[in-house]
């Protein structure tokens, strides 16, 4: 039979096995797992999390649910993906091209592990692999089009790869055939697709939200019989399937899993923030960071009075660069405000985007001196771009601080160290010291895990 690029992925979401997985992308997605427990339970925490789960609460029903710190609560298995909130606060990985690739498709595993009768209960390798048959799949649809590979301006990459990443892992997860498999991929696509106008608002969490929740759906359709599209990944003129995302769009099959297939995370690794913020913020915290020491060099202290001009080079991205930021959500969304706020406090964490902190005379003081460039060399990619921060001083002085790679870049990865003090600062806001224990110890062992659920349930 003829191969299309729709049936050679559905052909690889069915076929791959655990063996295909090599020693470092089970290493890789294990520290994306553990990274985005964390950033879910922390963002339990959020006024976000409080408003979707006010409304799930509205429209429950009698089953459990997998979300933490609420034991008590019942809501529909299909809302549970969507309660996750993995991005209320912009704490997610990052990937290349652009997007949060765990989001999307880690709350939908666990609640699928949780949905199925105690017979046919997916081991933790079966999870692991459904979790990186979510990621190739999302990485391969990103490499279909120039466009994905720098900072979006139309839709947000999560809305749009990781629903059809999370349907892939359900599928996966739960062994639909070659055939249902397509169908899944051809329904998640219907459910696909978000607009980055929504960046910087409560709105932006929800992307990732649906996209699981969504693509869990895709897959438990598709298990139920509905058909879609067996051509949506192709490019058919005159009737555009997922190619509507991209205004330049070649599709490319995926060759049928082998001993020698190589995932894309075994050569593109991830990026982990160190801080809650869009990625691009990471490089100019770390330009400004390194300025500051100077000055601090320079002058004994740092003084605010004794700087005329701060100027930023950065990339041209027009939803991250918001002069006088004045919610959260901007506020993490904005290069002058995590500049000025690292220049000022000498860090950026969760309390840098508590209203007080924002609001504070002093930072609007240093956001008024701020000025920023475009060099022409420095390019809306998460690859390429960098971060500069000069200060021209009263003086006459001028001090430099760059970044060209942050730390928890994927040039620059996390040690393990430092990834288990995100993971346990984040869990701390929400489960005791035992059971983050726990949980690093059964994400550690993942592999050996005879029941996948004992994750979920241990959160």
């Amino acid at each position: 039979l003829w191969e299309t690029v729709t049936s050679s992925f559905a052909s690889f979401i069915h076929g791959v096995q655990p063996e295909h997985l090599s020693k470092i992308v089970r290493h890789r997605s294990k520290r994306m797992i553990l990274d985005s427990i964390g950033v879910g339970l922390v963002g339990s925490t959020t006024h976000v999390f409080d408003i979707a789960l006010q409304y799930s609460s509205a429209i429950s029903t009698r089953t459990p649910s997998s979300l933490p710190q609420l034991p008590a609560l019942h809501t529909s298995m299909s809302l549970s993906p969507f309660l996750w909130q993995t991005h209320s606060m912009d704490f997610d990985d990052t990937w290349h091209p652009a997007t949060h690739p765990s989001g999307a498709i880690l709350p939908a595993l666990l609640a699928a592990s949780q949905m199925l009768p105690p017979s046919t209960k997916p081991n933790g390798m079966d999870f692991l692999l459904a979790f990186n048959v979510g990621l190739e799949v999302q990485g391969r649809l990103m490499h279909f089009s120039t466009e994905a590979h720098n900072i979006p301006k139309r839709f947000h990459p999560p809305s749009v790869v990781g629903t059809m990443g999370s349907a892939a892992a359900t599928a996966k997860l739960l062994s639909l055939s070659t055939a249902q498999c397509t169908h899944a991929l051809g329904i998640a696509a219907s459910l696909a697709g978000a607009p980055m106008a929504n960046a910087a608002t409560q709105a932006k969490p929800l992307h990732i939200g649906n996209a699981t929740r969504l693509g869990f759906e895709a897959a438990l359709l598709a298990a139920r019989g509905m058909e879609a599209n067996p051509l949506i990944l192709d490019d058919i003129p005159g009737c555009s399937g997922f190619s509507v995302f991209y205004s330049v769009y070649q599709p490319k099959p995926l060759s049928t899993p082998s001993d020698h297939h190589e995932f894309l995370l075994e050569k593109q690794d991830i990026a982990f923030k160190r801080f809650p913020a869009h990625l691009g913020m990471h490089w100019v915290v770390d330009a400004a960071l390194s300025v500051r020491n100077l000055f601090i060099h320079y002058a004994g202290s740092f003084s605010p009075s004794l700087i005329r001009t701060i100027v930023l080079k950065i990339p041209v991205s027009k939803y991250i660069n918001r002069p006088f930021p004045s919610s959260e959500h901007e506020a993490r969304h904005s290069f002058q405000f995590n500049a000025c706020t690292a220049l000022l406090d000498g860090e950026v964490g969760l309390s840098s985007f508590t209203e007080s902190s924002i609001h504070r005379q002093e930072l609007r003081e240093l956001l008024d001196k701020v000025v920023v460039e475009h060099p022409e060399d420095n390019v809306a990619n998460f690859d390429k771009m960098y971060g500069e921060v000069e200060l021209l001083l009263h003086s006459g002085d001028v001090l430099t601080g760059k970044c060209d790679t942050f730390y928890g870049h994927w040039r620059k990865p996390l040690s393990k160290e430092s990834l288990l003090k995100k993971f346990r600062s984040n869990a701390s806001h929400v489960l005791s010291e035992e059971k983050i224990e726990t949980i690093i110890t059964m994400v550690d062992n993942l592999e050996n895990l005879s029941d996948s659920s004992q994750l979920a349930c241990s959160l």
